[in-house]
């Protein structure tokens, strides 16, 4: 991730993050991630979407794009500790990412992060790039409610209030560019929504 470039983005702690999904694969099947579908996560971190990604997408490709080789490097060694084959780790800027992937991919998926983008709508137009035909654009994001209302484990969590979207706000970012259309919204409680985009080629 870009500290620069995506603002508020540091890898949350795997403890807290469990306690909004302690059964992260079955929040990603929601999001009609299924077998078989090449993905691209965008700011995957350290892997805590990516490794339950590539486990139900297995044999296709999970391609985890970071800009912190660090947390890449992290992210393969739980991939390899825990028998998981199919992660490719991307190492570069997400603005470059259809430039970064091997592939177009069937998804691409943001969690958490595209508050923090500083110009959404050459991010989207990445996101399209990379896409093939019909493929779909994820984006997961916290509710636009008051941080100190969003508290995990008694603390307040996720971005600062100012830089959240509503899924209206979101929804107009993307629908902008006339490269999607809006598939579906998902209510992910507590905290957070999920807004499914078709690729207008398909």
């Amino acid at each position: 991730m870009d500290a620069e470039r995506f603002q508020n983005t540091g890898q949350p702690d795997w403890d807290w993050w469990g306690r909004l999904w302690p059964t992260s694969g079955a929040t990603l099947r929601r999001l009609g991630i299924g077998p078989g579908q090449s993905l691209a996560e965008v700011a995957c971190g350290n892997g805590y979407f990516a490794l339950p990604a590539a486990r139900i997408t297995d044999p296709a490709p999970v391609y985890a794009l970071d800009l912190e080789e660090s947390l890449l490097e992290e992210c393969v060694r739980l991939a390899e500790h825990q028998g998981v084959e199919n992660i490719v780790p991307v190492h570069g800027d997400a603005r470059r990412m259809a430039q970064l992937l091997p592939e177009r991919v069937d998804v691409v998926l943001v969690a958490n992060t595209f508050h923090g983008v500083d110009d959404k709508r050459a991010f989207v137009e990445q996101a399209a790039e990379s896409l093939r035909p019909g493929g779909r654009f994820v984006i997961v994001n916290w509710h636009d409610r008051p941080r100190e209302t969003t508290t995990v484990a008694g603390e307040p969590r996720g971005p600062p209030t100012d830089l959240r979207l509503s899924p209206d706000e979101t929804n107009a970012v993307v629908l902008d560019g006339k490269a999607f259309s809006l598939e579906e919204r998902v209510e992910l409680p507590p905290y957070h929504y999920a807004l499914l985009f078709q690729h207008a080629d398909g």
